[in-house]
């Protein structure tokens, strides 16, 4: 068959294809493109992230089983299956632990477990060990240090006196109908570096606390499988990043408190109704209390080291007494879960709580009305409340509610209210927003949906600072400020990041008893109310 010729229009369309790749390559088109997509492509961030220790077998061929249901069988249905955790925590479960097989220990023992067992990670947990008994010397040393100094002294007597100048740090203002509220803390000194990001565990992070050392910055992290991570955040490149891994629980952590009198000492709670004491002197997740209902949070009073408050089950609230190892109290406070526990500083008798029953609650325990302490004021959003917390200076309370606001709570008795709109509805996939004080009473700090953090001034009674970052990679939206050091606010992800933001160093006016009247020092510490005292120069 003879080839067909090409019409006029042909002809003229393939001399301009051919015209125009000429063109093309005499400009180098092509080539530049290509390297200019080269160029552009996104380089991946290396962050710090814990390591864990892959004991996988060879992979093996699996047979292919025939799924078949229980009623095509003709067998009764099994409920038991309904207990196990939905298709989502499985597959997650299954991305990030280990594979199953046999263990010399489990989460759930009825008794202590070695920190070697419990430990995740590669390699060795030795330096963390160290660096944490390491804090609790420091901290004995400079405490004899200074009595020696200056004789007998109590943090009370440093926690009234206030900033007098910084670097890197001025006052903020906020104005109200003339009345002004300074605060040590410059939103704008606020920074995000990237060498202080890092993943701590895999997964949802539920609790997040920076230890209340400052000697050294360390973050603990529990997420939602059990897991309790560490960070060094001033670890050097053979410390492992700083990034240390264990698994002592075996569902989501709900509480996690370093003990300030004893840095080497740290409370962890779970859902799966266990409170373990780390000790790292005896190298030990030891069981302190062991119980059938879900443990939903846990607190302590400032200056108590005898009692843990915690919640359990549906609505109730435990005292236990450590020295006897039993409960001294049981009450039923609300009528569903309570979600957050707080002791008022200036008066550690004063508790709040807060409740999926859409209330919070402020009580006194000196005052036991029937089967439970005194209600003093009773708030009522119009959906649950995921946290109620008292200021540094004691005399406001912050309440974050899923009816989209952040309620602030001030006055003699509580009785000036503002509602402030905030938007938390957080969905399934990422932790309730908490809303926590600063280092005073000037801000308050909060998730934002839009992968920030918003700052809100209770005198403008608005968000007047959201916290952005390129590095900012997921939503944070658990937060803890470090007690001493202004500025250091850490940051937790449903991904299992923890990022940490800090600004420059102070200098103090203290008064100190028995020495001069006054004495100014550098210091990269803040003294108050809230979290007791500690001298650094």
């Amino acid at each position: 068959m003879a080839p067909q010729e090409l019409t006029e229009y042909e002809r003229k369309r393939l001399e301009n294809i051919r015209r125009n790749d000429e063109m093309m390559a005499a400009l180098k088109i092509h080539s530049k493109v290509n390297q200019l997509s080269a160029e552009t492509k996104r380089q991946r961030d290396v962050t710090k992230s814990y390591s864990v220790n892959s004991g996988k077998k060879p992979k093996t061929e699996t047979p292919i089983v025939i799924r078949r249901s229980l009623r095509t069988r003709g067998m009764e249905p099994d409920y038991l299956d309904r207990k196990g955790l939905n298709e989502d925590v499985l597959d997650t479960v299954a991305k990030f632990n280990k594979p199953p097989t046999k263990s010399k220990f489990s989460p759930k023992t009825l008794g202590p477990l070695a920190m070697a067992d419990a430990y995740s990670g590669i390699g060795s947990d030795r330096l963390l060990i160290e660096a944490i008994l390491g804090f609790q010397k420091k901290k004995a040393h400079l405490n004899s240090s200074i009595k020696k100094e200056f004789g007998d002294w109590k943090d009370e007597d440093l926690s009234s006196h206030s900033v007098e100048g910084s670097d890197g740090v001025s006052f903020d203002t906020d104005e109200r109908k003339g009345d002004e509220v300074k605060s040590c803390l410059k939103l704008r000194s606020l920074t995000l570096r990237q060498d202080n990001i890092a993943r701590i565990v895999p997964g949802r992070i539920t609790s997040v606390k920076i230890f209340p050392s400052s000697y050294q910055r360390m973050i603990v992290a529990g997420n939602k499988f059990g897991n309790i991570g560490f960070w060094n955040v001033d670890s050097g490149k053979e410390d492992q990043n700083g990034v240390y891994l264990y698994h002592p629980h075996s569902g989501p952590i709900s509480g996690i408190l370093p003990q300030r009198h004893c840095l080497s000492k740290i409370y962890t709670s779970c859902y799966d109704g266990f409170i373990r004491l780390m000790d790292a002197e005896k190298e030990v997740f030891d069981l302190v209390f062991s119980g059938d209902e879900t443990i939903f949070s846990m607190s302590q009073q400032t200056n108590e080291r005898n009692c843990l408050y915690f919640s359990e089950g549906r609505s109730g609230l435990n005292t236990w007494d450590c020295r006897v190892g039993e409960c001294s109290s049981q009450w039923i406070l609300h009528e569903d879960r309570i979600n957050s526990i707080d002791f008022n500083s200036e008066n550690p008798h004063i508790m709040a709580t807060s409740s999926t029953d859409g209330t919070a609650c402020i009580w006194d325990l000196r005052s036991i009305d029937g089967d439970k302490p005194k209600t003093l004021r009773t708030f009522r959003h119009n959906r649950a409340v995921h946290s109620a917390y008292f200021s540094p200076s004691g005399n406001s309370l912050a309440t974050t509610s899923m009816d989209n606001t952040i309620g602030v709570y001030s006055g003699v008795n509580f009785e000036d209210v503002s509602s402030i709109y905030h938007n938390n509805q957080t969905g399934r996939w990422i932790s309730s927003f908490k809303a926590i004080w600063g280092w005073d009473d000037s801000y308050i700090f909060v998730g934002n949906m839009k992968r920030g953090v918003d700052v809100i001034s209770p005198a403008r009674m608005k968000t007047i600072w959201t916290l952005h970052s390129p590095y900012i990679s997921a939503i944070p939206c658990r937060f803890d400020a470090h007690p001493f050091t202004v500025g250091m606010l850490a940051g937790a992800t449903s991904g299992g990041q923890v990022y940490t933001w800090t600004m420059g160093a102070l200098t103090r006016t203290l008064y100190v008893p028995g020495g001069p009247t006054f004495v100014t020092v550098r210091v990269t510490t803040v003294f108050s109310s809230r979290s007791g005292t500690v001298i650094e120069g």
